[in-house]
């Protein structure tokens, strides 16, 4: 079963994408200076693009656009991208991107656009034709949930260390990097079965770093809304403990560990070529040291993580007919909580990605 039906569609997620933009940009020249000298396959065949993760596509399209003009410098071969997210994506506002005013958003000829829904943790495209594969900010989202309740925090990485309101065993969190350690193999092993010998592959995905992870501030201020939602009577614990974000935070470490080492299960199907842990720039956190608006603050951090939290939430409680009205009063009540308090949530947009070639 999905533990998430995506991201809030109706280009909502495409609104308040800047961050996961932000992020990608950062490691995007990694793949840029790749293409520049990796083997194209022969001539008439296809040369193809995959992004798994697309969600409503302002980014997806937006990594395309930066990739295809070095590949096109190069061949006048086929070009085909393909954008690729769970069934219940919202795929419409990808096609309307992909043909704005009828014409194809590459304005390249000879460059084909393509959709494929389903999990990346499986295979989705024919075997060895892929020459690249992408995926940005989305493998922290597990391919099940391994626990049914997690009743101290909703987050299996635990509260910050700035708030510490709540608490995850080091046995729940081990189900969960566990978890996150046999998603990322099937993912490297179904790349891998799609990759032709030399293709790229890039990984990029928030993360975590030291005792700090890019989830601190908005876990915390989604935790104390959802607790003062307990408080009020508006949901019970046993709820509470059944809603929590099936999103594990990795270190570089740990992204890179089946392929890292010589003995590592999937060492003779990769070459590591470059590996990191980073920073990114976040526009409204930006916007916020400069001009001190706590409500503009409040208003886009709360729209950030309202954008991939809220599916999840509906998800959990979809039998409550009153629904529609938690939703709305637990992200008014986040806005509210960071805007009267914006120390007690900060957000860091702490990356980690690797860059692999399929041997």
């Amino acid at each position: 079963m999905q533990v998430t039906t995506g991201m809030v569609g109706q280009g909502f997620y495409n609104r308040h994408s800047a961050p996961q933009w932000a992020a990608i940009e950062h490691v995007l020249p990694w793949l840029e200076i790749a293409l520049e000298s990796m083997e194209l396959p022969v001539a008439p065949n296809a040369i193809s693009l995959t992004d798994f993760g697309c969600s409503e596509g302002k980014n997806s399209v937006a990594v395309m656009q930066r990739l295809l003009p070095v590949l096109r410098r190069r061949t006048h071969q086929p070009l085909l991208t393909i954008h690729s997210d769970l069934p219940t994506n919202d795929f419409s506002e990808l096609f309307k991107r992909l043909q704005a005013d009828g014409k194809s958003v590459f304005a390249s000829e000879h460059t084909y656009a393509s959709a494929v829904a389903g999990s990346m943790y499986d295979q989705l495209i024919p075997g060895a034709t892929a020459s690249v594969a992408m995926s940005f900010n989305a493998i922290g989202y597990l391919s099940r949930r391994p626990l049914d309740h997690l009743p101290g925090y909703i987050l299996p990485n635990g509260p910050s260390a700035i708030r510490n309101i709540g608490i995850v065993s080091k046995e729940e969190r081990a189900a969960f990097a566990h978890q996150a350690g046999n998603d990322m193999t099937a993912f490297l092993k179904a790349r891998a079965a799609e990759l032709v010998s030399g293709g790229k592959l890039l990984v990029q995905v928030f993360g975590a770093d030291g005792n700090e992870c890019t989830g601190d501030g908005i876990y915390d201020a989604l935790n104390d809304a959802v607790l003062e939602l307990c408080d009020a009577g508006r949901i019970s614990r046993e709820e509470y403990a059944r809603y929590y974000q099936p999103i594990y935070f990795r270190t570089l470490a740990e992204l890179v560990e089946p392929v890292s080492r010589p003995d590592a299960e999937l060492a003779s199907l990769y070459r590591l070529e470059r590996a990191e842990t980073y920073d990114a720039t976040v526009p409204f956190v930006e916007h916020y040291r400069t001009n001190g608006d706590t409500a503009a603050f409040a208003l886009a951090f709360t729209s950030f993580f309202r954008a991939f939290t809220e599916p999840v939430f509906r998800m959990t409680l979809r039998d409550r007919t009153d629904i529609d009205s938690l939703v709305s009063d637990l992200f008014s009540t986040s806005e509210r909580l960071i805007r009267e308090n914006p120390e007690n949530y900060p957000f860091r947009n702490i990356c980690v990605a690797a860059l692999m070639t399929r041997l």
